[in-house]
């Protein structure tokens, strides 16, 4: 535990040379006063302007949901910033060999900070939300953004080799979490095409606001993140 502690500290100081990274961190706090604040103003000129009763507002709880898996990704492209980095200096397969291990440098790396991203869900989620949702979902909710982002995470490790090709994934695996706006624009069945997507179901179980759609969820993250754990592992 101590070689895992130590080096999930020695990440924690690779941020203070890094201000982007750092900046990352602090994403989910003036994101969360953006949609807060700033989106029910907008929806309030809005409405008079077209003199309408709703137009963002029913888009409420899909603006909840990419919220909710805002921390675990932008904690997450932290994580894999700095493995690629470790990648790329050849340090991480020194670590392996260390009592760090392979299992320790994974939990160091990955586990610690996706803990964080779940707690740090469950504590801005209720000040930063839009919808009435109960305690039940914010929890369901950061449970699923927090797997999500773990998905996103080995997506990019597993298709990138450096620091520049894993900015450049990360902008294409994060779309994987628009899969949540599917039940909200596509009415007919056509919109289960998109149901491999772990994030469709979170989706589809706020539009419809039942638990009930959240079932496949968490079996569809499991799943998702062994195959890309396993490829991952084999990777390196």
């Amino acid at each position: 535990m101590k070689a895992i502690r130590l080096s999930f500290w020695g990440m924690v100081t690779y941020l203070r040379r890094d201000m982007m990274l750092f900046a990352a961190c602090l994403a989910p706090i003036l994101v969360g006063f953006l949609f807060r604040f700033v989106i029910p103003l907008f929806e309030d000129a809005l409405t008079d302007w077209f003199h309408v009763p709703t137009v963002i507002s029913p888009y409420y709880g899909l603006i909840d949901i990419l919220f909710a898996m805002l921390s675990p990704a932008m904690f997450g492209f932290v994580s894999v910033m700095v493995t690629l980095e470790e990648n790329d200096e050849k340090t991480a397969k020194y670590l392996f060999i260390t009592p760090l291990t392979k299992h320790g440098y994974l939990i160091a790396r990955f586990g610690i900070p996706s803990v964080f991203a779940l707690l740090v869900t469950v504590v801005l989620l209720p000040v930063f939300k839009l919808s009435p949702f109960p305690f039940s979902y914010i929890v369901l909710l950061a449970a699923g953004g927090t797997l999500q982002g773990i998905v996103i995470v080995l997506l990019i490790l597993t298709l990138s080799s450096n620091k520049l090709e894993g900015m450049a994934v990360t902008k294409l695996s994060t779309l994987i979490m628009f899969g949540a706006a599917i039940p909200f624009f596509v009415k007919d069945n056509v919109q289960y095409v998109l149901s491999p997507l772990p994030s469709f179901w979170i989706g589809k179980a706020v539009f419809e606001n039942s638990l009930f759609y959240m079932l496949p969820t968490f079996p569809l993250l499991f799943v998702w993140i062994w195959a890309l754990l396993k490829q991952f592992l084999r990777k390196i």
